[in-house]
C-alpha cells in the first residue's frame, strides 16, 4: 500500500483547519488520532514523519496568518 504523503498532511491540515476539537484531539495524541482518521494502524515510528509534516504545515499556516495580520496594520 503506498500514499501520497504530501496529499495526506494537506488532507489532515484541512480537517483541522475545519474542526477545532479535532485539532485539539491531534495536539494531545497525535499518533492515535492519525490513525483514527487515516484507519492505518502502523507502529508509531513509522507515523512519526507524518505527525512531523501536519505540525509543520499548522505552524507555517498559523505563521502565515500572523503575518497577513503585521502586513494589514501597514
Amino acid at each position: 500500500m503506498s500514499i501520497d504523503i504530501k496529499a495526506k498532511i494537506e488532507e489532515l491540515v484541512s480537517k483541522f483547519q475545519k474542526d477545532p476539537s479535532l485539532l485539539k484531539r491531534f495536539q494531545q495524541d497525535p499518533v492515535k488520532t492519525l490513525e483514527e482518521l487515516t484507519g492505518v494502524n502502523l507502529p508509531e515510528e513509522q507515523l512519526q514523519p507524518l505527525v512531523a509534516g501536519v505540525k509543520a504545515k499548522l505552524a507555517a499556516t498559523d505563521l502565515g496568518d500572523a503575518l497577513d495580520g503585521l502586513k494589514k496594520l501597514f
